[in-house]
């Protein structure tokens, strides 16, 4: 499954208006916020049909997942948006995350917990509330706004990079930030960013990971970040992102991909974003010079030139 889709569900108290583009999206917030109301309006509809009183408008099925037989369920279930509520602990097993891999569906999990097994994007963390619009009437217009839309206070001058991985993109940080006399250390892995900036003292700090899926560690990185005003969190889609973005690579359609991903990256290929941007730069280059290997860096991105251009294009880090 790909693509962008509106969905619409209303009835003649609420209505409820969202665009989902990825794979997983998640609504967090507050009891009495909505998100049970929307599983409740869903699930009539499953059993009531339009005796219910519910639209429904989206161009794709959606649909309810819960209770024991979630997984038989799902095995049968395809190009469907599926709503799922915090109350079925399944959300939170490996088990879940592995039938999510390779499904062919897009996912709104309805949670205020944090899902470490699932790589979702920071972009696609929301909460719901009154819009304010058509407020003379007696419906209730409910839309999802980014719960970390302004994380970013970028750009920032650090004096200290720490990258979430110790590969190819640590290495390009590692080498350029040494340039500048910036100290760049790996986390090794998104889950130790927390240990390693909650001991920060006055030194400014910028940590640069994979937006596509930092999503799961974002609570506390926001929270510690907010604390320490000195913690700058910048967080592209992927190192490998922001080479595609910079210009650096040629290649036919590259500009439309980076501008609508969503049209391309299909859900059943592709557990999160990052990983379809790796592939792309990987066969891209793959006869070139600049030949992409995520586990090491071709030296071939460090030439001044390569450098510079691929400097130029973070947004947010000024070296």
């Amino acid at each position: 499954m790909r693509g962008k889709h509106r969905i619409i569900i209303q009835n003649n108290r609420l209505h409820y208006e969202f665009e989902i583009k990825r794979n997983i999206t998640i609504i967090q917030g507050d009891s009495a916020t909505g998100k049970t109301t929307l599983i409740n309006m869903l699930r009539q509809v499953e059993n009531l049909g339009d005796s219910s009183g519910i639209d429904v408008i989206s161009d794709v099925p959606c649909r309810i997942l819960e209770g024991r037989n979630w997984k038989i369920l799902l095995e049968n279930m395809a190009g469907n948006i599926i709503f799922i509520d915090e109350d079925n602990e399944f959300i939170n097993t490996e088990e879940f995350a592995e039938a999510v891999r390779g499904s062919d569906n897009y996912f709104v999990l309805i949670t205020r917990e944090n899902l470490y097994n699932l790589p979702y994007s920071v972009e696609e963390i929301y909460g719901l509330r009154s819009s304010g619009k058509y407020q003379n009437t007696k419906r209730v217009y409910q839309q999802m706004y980014q719960i970390y839309s302004n994380i970013q206070d970028v750009p920032v001058k650090p004096a200290r990079i720490i990258t979430e991985d110790s590969n190819a993109g640590y290495e390009f940080f590692e080498a350029a930030g040494r340039e500048k006399g910036i100290l760049c250390e790996s986390a090794g892995g998104k889950s130790n960013i927390f240990n390693l900036i909650r001991n920060v003292k006055d030194e400014e700090v910028c940590v640069v990971a994979d937006g596509a899926a930092i999503g799961p560690e974002m609570n506390r990185l926001y929270k510690q970040a907010e604390k320490a005003k000195n913690i700058t969190l910048y967080l592209p889609e992927s190192f490998e992102w922001i080479i595609l973005k910079s210009g650096l690579i040629e290649g036919k359609d590259l500009q439309k991909i980076l501008e609508e991903p969503e049209k391309y990256i299909d859900s059943g290929e592709f557990f999160s974003w990052e990983r379809y941007f790796t592939k792309l730069l990987v066969n891209m280059t793959e006869e070139t010079y600049l030949k992409y290997r995520k586990a090491h860096l071709n030296k071939a991105y460090l030439h001044d030139k390569n450098k510079r251009q691929i400097l130029k294009s973070i947004e947010g880090i000024v070296l």
